[in-house]
Formats: structure tokens, sequence, C-alpha cells
């Protein structure tokens, strides 16, 4: 093949990797790893309007000049640019997608940014009733210890969640966070949150990213290393599969 139809086809060999890999991901239900499902459609129509382009390109590929010819600089930085992205491109189809971890959530500082609408107010929790209770998340917990570290507000408040591990820096034998991320937009965006675990040896029996379903009741921290004011006294630790949409919304 000569290089100028190297040239004229890398594009679209490029564009058809990354139709196939957004497809497969969309209809495996995975691409909710990487973006908001609010955008999955939006995603999907986009792909279908690139996959149309790349049907247009094959059938116009004989037509137009061709280009003049190119130096061996530009021929090298070309194929390695080419290799790199089908490198990336084929990746995205062969492995299998991963979702964040605890040392992202290290990284980013779990409950270190508000959650601005999507927090549970104190008014919303006054006048729940306790199934309402049973069916808080990791997130809405998290929004009320952000507002409130009176013991009494939490007393007869049963907590049952589910979250990944992260161990707590501050106490890392006896505290861990049942975490899990919450996305706006897309998996870059993604802010860690969790509530605090008090469990002296936890790490005998888990290990962090290990998927947890927690029971128990807010109390007073018991650890002194912790940082945080109350955690969760847990009745029930038990280990589980990671949901098939790990992050929160």
């Amino acid at each position: 093949m000569s290089w100028h139809n190297v040239q004229r086809w890398r594009g679209v060999v490029l564009v058809g990797l990354a139709v196939i890999a957004t497809l497969i991901l969309a209809f495996s239900n995975q691409l909710v790893l990487y973006i908001h499902p609010r955008y999955v459609i939006f995603t999907v129509v986009m792909i279908v309007i690139a996959l149309v382009f790349v049907v247009a390109s094959l059938l116009l590929a004989d037509r137009g000049d061709p280009e003049e010819p190119a130096t061996r600089f530009s021929k090298g930085f070309a194929v390695a640019g080419l290799a790199i992205a089908s490198l990336v491109a084929v990746s995205m189809i062969v492995l299998p997608p991963a979702t964040l971890s605890s040392v992202t959530a290290d990284q980013r500082d779990i409950n270190s940014t508000a959650l601005g609408a999507s927090e549970t107010t104190l008014e919303d929790a006054a006048s729940a009733s306790a199934a309402t209770f049973s069916s808080f998340t990791v997130l809405d917990w998290a929004s009320l210890l952000r507002q409130t570290s009176d013991v009494q507000f939490y007393a007869d408040k049963p907590v049952d969640v589910v979250g990944f591990i992260t161990a707590d820096t501050d106490d890392p034998e006896n505290v861990f966070y049942v975490s899990r991320f919450f996305v706006t937009c897309c998996a870059v965006d993604a802010q860690p949150t969790g509530i605090p675990v008090y469990q002296p040896g936890w790490s005998s029996t888990l290990s962090a990213d290990d998927w947890v379903q927690v029971t128990g009741t807010f109390e007073a921290n018991p650890s002194q290393g912790s940082t945080q004011p109350l955690a969760l006294i847990p009745d029930q630790v038990t280990p589980t599969e990671q949901p098939s949409e790990p992050y929160l919304f």
C-alpha cells in the first residue's frame, strides 16, 4: 500500500475503532462507567453520525487529488501517532472497563467538595419515613453528615448502604469509608463521597476496594485518630458484588 493510501485510510480506521468500542460499551451498559447516563443517548447518536461519515469515506475513498510526497520525519511521526491511537482504541475493545478505585478516592479526597443540588437536606431527613431511610445511599448520608454532627439527629435512623472500602488515612487500622463516586458529567469529574465506619481491625478480613453492604447506626466516633466526629457503628458488614451502576448520579 502506498503512503498516500496509508494517509487516506488511517483516520477512517481510527474513527471506525472508536465507533465499535463506543457501541460495544453502550449496548453492554458499560458506557455509564465513563459518562453520566443522561449523556448515553447523545453519545450513541453522535457515534452513529460518525459511522455515517466513515461509510461515506469508504465510498469516496478513490476520489480526490493525491497529496504531496511526505518527508521521512512526517512519515515517522504519522506512524507513531497511528500506532498509539490504535493501541488505545483496541484496548477499549479488548480490555474490560474498570471503575474508579480507592486510589482515585484518596487522590481526590473524600467529601472534599460540595454536592450542590444533589445534597439531601436536614429538612428532607426530618420528615422522612423509616422506609425512606432504608433507601438512603452513601451520598444521602454523607450530605447529612456534612450539615450536622449532632448525634441525636441520627438516633432511630437505621443505615443500610453499599459501597467500596477506602481506608481513613487518619486512622486506617480502625476506620474505613464505605464510599461511592458521585458523577455529574463523566468519570473525569467524579467526586468520591463516603461515610466513616468504625470497625477496629477491619483489614484482617477486608481489603480496600472490596464492595460491602453495611448496616448500623451513627454514633460518636470512638476513634482517637480519625477527624470525623461521627461514625457508623456497624451491626453487620457483608461483602457484596459491585453494582451494575457503581457510581451515584
